[in-house]
């Protein structure tokens, strides 16, 4: 696995997910407080980089605060973000339909993406994490696509951790669709897209040389980093488990394996063994 000294002076932007890596569920991690504190005392730029594509921007901004992290809502890139940002600046006139918690809606009608008044009308279905989904849910979302809606998912995670382990994701949501419907998702626009890691650079103002990506997933953090060059560094607090580090191919490999991101206090100290 990648080792060696994470050489923290040859960083400038630090990318940061969230569940599994800052909290699970209602639970901040222990001392994931005090580790973004600890980069903010070194001057690092900082963004948090999330697929919660469930919640805005203002939502998860109340939970950083709840935990005592600050960050301004400009610092937070969910893919409800980006999803909304994508359809405001190539589709200003679609009209969409949603299967998913209302943070997506309210992320959708900050940046102005209007919303279809039946699913009939709609150009586009927006797929993600449903945590309250019901039968009359899908059931609507299925008559958008019947009636030519495209789909569009915010991710396509299949597990996310919580309080209570981890728990079924947008896959799951996105299977029934298909299923159902025999159509496939046209577009993901959470991680490890392009979209993701250029709304935060954009943020960052920073070079992707000079990143170091941390998050608990290999698919999506780890991939995301590697593919632009980024330093990564995957924490065991979250989707992965050390016991599945031996099977990732050499492309998936983190730079770096940390049991927590509180790791990254210990600076001058060699993390990982």
């Amino acid at each position: 696995m990648g080792g060696g000294w994470l050489l923290i002076e040859e960083i400038e932007g630090v990318l940061i997910d969230l569940d599994g890596t800052i909290w699970k569920g209602n639970e901040l991690i222990s001392h994931a407080d005090k580790a973004v504190a600890y980069l903010r005392s070194l001057g690092k730029r900082i963004v948090f980089v999330s697929n919660r594509g469930n919640w805005s921007r203002r939502m998860c901004h109340e939970q950083l605060e709840r935990f005592g992290i600050a960050a301004g809502e400009e610092d937070i890139i969910l893919s409800s973000t980006v999803t909304a940002q994508f359809l405001r600046k190539h589709y200003p006139l679609c009209q969409v339909w949603t299967l998913g918690d209302e943070g997506l809606r309210e992320e959708l009608q900050h940046h102005q993406v209007p919303l279809a008044p039946a699913p009939e009308d709609a150009d586009f279905l927006i797929i993600t994490l449903h945590e309250t989904m019901t039968y009359r849910d899908l059931d609507l979302a299925f008559r958008a696509v019947h009636h030519g809606a495209r789909i569009i998912a915010t991710n396509i995670d299949k597990t996310f951790p919580s309080e209570h382990g981890n728990a079924i994701d947008v896959a799951v949501m996105v299977g029934a669709i298909e299923a159902a419907a025999s159509r496939k998702v046209e577009l993901v626009l959470g991680k490890p897209s392009c979209f993701m890691v250029e709304a935060a650079l954009r943020q960052l103002k920073v070079p992707p040389n000079r990143c170091l990506v941390i998050g608990d997933s290999v698919e999506s953090d780890i991939r995301m980093g590697r593919m632009y060059g980024m330093k990564t560094a995957l924490v065991l607090t979250g989707n992965t488990k050390r016991n599945e580090l031996k099977a990732l191919r050499e492309k998936e490999r983190p730079d770096y394996v940390m049991d927590s991101i509180y790791d990254i206090v210990g600076l001058g100290k060699e993390i990982v063994q």
